[in-house]
Formats: C-alpha cells, sequence, structure tokens
C-alpha cells in the first residue's frame, strides 16, 4: 500500500465485516455520499478471509458479532497475523457492547477507531475522513512501523512535530515516537521521554509507556504510588497488571507474577498466549483448579481461531486428570466423568484419533490409574506407550505422570532430564516452563504418590495409630497440593492426636504455627472453620 492510494475516496477498497443487513446499509450509504465506490462486504469470516486473499483493502470496518464461525476478535487476529491488516491499513472496530473486557481485548489489537452501534451515516461521514486525515498524513511512520524499522519511524516522527501546521496530529506522533523507543529497548531514554511528556499531558498511554520503561529497568520501588493509581483506572488497570505480570516473572517471582496475570487475564480473556502464561503459572505455583479453568478458557476462546487446535481440548482432559488427584473421591469421579466424556469425542474423531494416537493413549491410562483401574493403565502403556522423548514438551510431561503415577519412578526422571534439554530460548515463557520442570524432577524423585493417593494412605495409617506415618503422608501431599486447606486441617488433626501420644518436637511446632498463619489468611468453608478453631484450641499451649 502507498501513501497516495489513501487520497481519493474513489480509488479507495472498503471491507465491510457484519452479519446485519441494516448495519451494511447505513455504512454503504454514508461511503457512496463520501464518494467511495470499491465496497465489498461479508457476513461472516470465512468469507471475509476469502475476500482479503483476492483484494488489498484500505479500509476494513470489522464487528464483534461476526455470524457463525469466528467472532471479529479472532478474525482481526488473523487478518493481522496474515498480514491483510498493517499498521498502514485503517482499521475500524464495530460492536453494540462496551464492556470493559470486549474493550481491552480491542484496544490490544490497536484499531485506529472504534464504532458504538448503533450508527447513523453521519456519525461514519465524520469519524472516517478523520481517521483517513490521520492515516494519510503519519503514513511514513506506519509504513517504518510495519517494517520493523523504528529508528526511522523516529525520524519520520520528530519531522512531523517541527512542522506546527500539523500540531493536530502531534499527540499521535508523541505517542508512536515513545512506542518505538520502547520496541528499540531504549528505556533510559523512553522514561526520560515520557515523564517530560506526562508534565504537560497526564494521558493513559504517557502513563503505561512510563511505568513500562521504568519497570525494565527495574525501578518498581520508584513508582508503587503510580501503579496503584493505575490499577484504580478502569482505561490503565488491565495493561498495568499485564506489566507487572512481566516484570515478576522477570524477577523470578513467579507467585506475585501468577496473581498479577489473574487479574490481566480476567480483565481481557480473549488473548490466547496471556491464557497460556497463565496456566504455566498456575501449575509451577501447584493451583490445580486454576490451571484446569486456564485450559478450559484456551479452548473455549481458541475456538474457530487461528490458535484452535484439539490439542488445546486434550490439553483440558490432561489438567482434569491433574486436578482429580488432589481431590476427595466423590468430587475427583466428577472431573474424572467430565475429562472421559472429552477424551471419548477426541477419539471418536477421524482422522484427528490416528494422528494423536500415541497422546490419546497416554491419557487414556493416566485416566485409568486415576480411576484405580491400574491393569488397563499398565496394559497401555506396556503395549503402545514407547519411553523415548517426542518433540512435544507437553506430550513429554504427561507420558511422566503417567509412568510415574504407574510407579515406574526411574523411567518418569530419565524422561524429565530429557524434557530439560527441550527447553531452548531465554524468552519469559521458556523461563516459566523451564522452572516448572525443574520443579517436576525435583518433586517425582522425592515424592512417589499422588496426593490423592497420600491422603489415602495418611487415613490409613490414622486409623491404625500410625501418626508419624500418617504425618509424613500428608506432609508430601502438601507439598503438591500448598493450596489445599483441607490437607492443612488434616495435617493439624494429626498434630493434635500426636500431641496425644507423646510431647511435639521443634519440627511439629513449626510446622502447626506455619499452617495456622496460612490457614488465618485462606477462605475457608463453615465446616472447615469449626475444625480450624477445634485444633487450634487443642494447641494452643504451643502455639
Amino acid at each position: 500500500m502507498e501513501q497516495e492510494e489513501l487520497t481519493a475516496y474513489d480509488k479507495l477498497n472498503v471491507l465491510i465485516i457484519d452479519d446485519q443487513v441494516l448495519v451494511q446499509n447505513v455504512i454503504k450509504s454514508a461511503l457512496l455520499e463520501l464518494g467511495v465506490v470499491n465496497i465489498k462486504y461479508a457476513e461472516n469470516s470465512y468469507y471475509a478471509l476469502r475476500l482479503c486473499e483476492q483484494t488489498s483493502f484500505h479500509v476494513v470496518i470489522c464487528a464483534f458479532n461476526v455470524k457463525s464461525d469466528k467472532d471479529g476478535f479472532h478474525l482481526l487476529e488473523e487478518l493481522k497475523f496474515k498480514r491483510y491488516v498493517t499498521k498502514c491499513t485503517v482499521l475500524i472496530f464495530l460492536s453494540a457492547e462496551t464492556s470493559e473486557d470486549l474493550v481491552n481485548s480491542i484496544v490490544e489489537l490497536q484499531p485506529d477507531d472504534f464504532w458504538v452501534k448503533p450508527l447513523n451515516s453521519k456519525h461514519v461521514q465524520t469519524r472516517l475522513p478523520l481517521t483517513l486525515e490521520i492515516k494519510r498524513t503519519l503514513f511514513n511512520v506506519y509504513q517504518a512501523i510495519d517494517r520493523q524499522d523504528y529508528s526511522k519511524a523516529i525520524y519520520f516522527a520528530e519531522r512531523h512535530l517541527l512542522n506546527p501546521a500539523l500540531s493536530k496530529y502531534h499527540l499521535q506522533m508523541k505517542r508512536l515516537k515513545g512506542e518505538c523507543l520502547l520496541n528499540l529497548r531504549e528505556f533510559a531514554e523512553a522514561a526520560g521521554y515520557y515523564d517530560t511528556l506526562l508534565k504537560s499531558h497526564k494521558l493513559s498511554w504517557a502513563y503505561l509507556g512510563y511505568i513500562k520503561a521504568l519497570l525494565q529497568q527495574d525501578k518498581l520501588a520508584e513508582i508503587q504510588e503510580l501503579l496503584q493509581q493505575l490499577t484504580d483506572k478502569t482505561d490503565t488497570r488491565f495493561a498495568t497488571y499485564d506489566m507487572l505480570a512481566h516484570y515478576y516473572i522477570g524477577k523470578q517471582d513467579y507467585e506475585q507474577a501468577y496473581e498479577e496475570i489473574k487479574k490481566a487475564t480476567r480483565l481481557a480473556p480473549r488473548n490466547i498466549e496471556r491464557n497460556k502464561r497463565l496456566l504455566d503459572l498456575a501449575r509451577l505455583n501447584h493451583d490445580h483448579i486454576g490451571q484446569y479453568q486456564a485450559t478450559i478458557a484456551m479452548a473455549k476462546h481458541a475456538k474457530n481461531s487461528i490458535h484452535d487446535s484439539p490439542l488445546l481440548r486434550l490439553n483440558v482432559v490432561r489438567a482434569g486428570i491433574d486436578y482429580a488427584t488432589t481431590l476427595e473421591k466423590a468430587d475427583a469421579v466428577k472431573v474424572l466423568g467430565q475429562s472421559d466424556l472429552l477424551l471419548s469425542e477426541l477419539e471418536k474423531q477421524l482422522p484427528l484419533a490416528a494422528q494423536l494416537k500415541d497422546q490419546l493413549l497416554v491419557v487414556r491410562a493416566r485416566l485409568h490409574t486415576a480411576r484405580e483401574e491400574r491393569s488397563k493403565a499398565e496394559g497401555i502403556v506396556d503395549n503402545h506407550v514407547s519411553l523415548r522423548p517426542g518433540t512435544s514438551v507437553e506430550d513429554n510431561l504427561d507420558k511422566v505422570k503417567a509412568l510415574h503415577e504407574l510407579g515406574r519412578r526411574e523411567d518418569a526422571v530419565s524422561l524429565l532430564d530429557a524434557i530439560k534439554r527441550q527447553i531452548t530460548g531465554t524468552g519469559l515463557t521458556n523461563q516459566v516452563v523451564g522452572k516448572y520442570i525443574e520443579q517436576e524432577a525435583a518433586e517425582r524423585t522425592a515424592v512417589h504418590f499422588t496426593p490423592q493417593q497420600l491422603n489415602r494412605m495418611a487415613v490409613e495409617f490414622f486409623k491404625r495409630n500410625k501418626f508419624h506415618a500418617a504425618l509424613n503422608s500428608l506432609e508430601q501431599a502438601f507439598s503438591l497440593t500448598p493450596n489445599n486447606m483441607s490437607v492443612a486441617l488434616n495435617i493439624l488433626k494429626v498434630l493434635v492426636a500426636l500431641r496425644g501420644q507423646e510431647p511435639l518436637d521443634e519440627g511439629h511446632i513449626a510446622l502447626a504455627k506455619n499452617l495456622q498463619q496460612q490457614l488465618q489468611h485462606a477462605v475457608l468453608d463453615d465446616e472447615q472453620k469449626e475444625k480450624f478453631a477445634e485444633y487450634q484450641q487443642q494447641l494452643q499451649t504451643v502455639l
């Protein structure tokens, strides 16, 4: 696309993606009055993509609610990925909905304008010329950004800023310059630039650029008050939480990173890469229900998008089994039943079942083990599962779990060593996954059973008054599920019983105090609160 192509309305190619004929007609009428004649319509994403393959559009107007196959968010994501839409394209988003999570998701795609339905012809005739004028004026800046030549983009922006005739576009140019400085990783210069800018313009994007530049320089302490202000504001809190998550991952504070990414994901749930980071941090922090919910969200939001894959649904089954192994039997049965239904659906899909045969067999074996159908699981592993690592880290991890759950610990640890060598690169995602692999290796070497198995063993030991053995089993279970307050309460119960036999040693007392502190800050149901109060009363002399 060249700049002169945006100067004449009769030369513009415009694509309207909306399944409402009334909306199409309103926009068409307004465009025709402006002199636009080359107008194409698509009422679904499939047809929109086909049109983009055939024609290079200067203006794309896309509705959020597009019939059938994809929503507008996923469609625009794909159009950008395939470069049918670039920074030089005029991109306008349409929606009758203005909820915070939708707006946050749209902002991430950086449209040039956002039109709220219902539309009228006057609105279109007023807004589109303004948007086109900005795009034409700053075209060389946008083109340089498209080519990732950020230094040239800054050069063009600074030249425009010297032109008083372009003063009404100066804020857009200043914003683009700041973004380019961040992309060039010139964080000290960017911080100074935004600091100066904020003295005259108290703009949300300037605040966000400023804190990003300072966080990249590890200056969190200097902006604590500002961060609090930004997380209180609707238009900045999502981006602030997202930046904080990245910051804490870089500092290897994975617990705090997880708290921040949860907040960001709630505010903009459609971004699949963020959901993937949420999943990785959930399992690193032993949050099995969070892990399970993250896989469900990924499968839901990726449906019919460029990210869609049967592996996402398979990951729901995998996470369901992980979650079930931490639950009481009655709750586990329900989750395993849901996992079985989804797995059975995948097994029936041809040719998918043939393509994912090995992965499906491993998951089926794990499901049998979780249901205490050991012989069936062993039959699958012995006859169909190779101990050699494959190319996928996730597939190999699932194989490790299948082996470990059957007590084949040496094979599991050997495979984990191979997985460690598969983690390459220095990105934040690889950092989190690498840490998780290290954690898995350490835990599966030290702990030989699932949390559910350990809890059952503890019950049997407790019945036979073998309190030390029961305590050991529960402590191992708690190391794998540190957020499970039922296990924490069971440990206190055993300590109460043990104290009836012998005095508690320093290690026991320290354990009781740590659990007391954790339980005091946890969300407990009424029954758990009653038990906690009872155990505290019985241990009050040592607490």
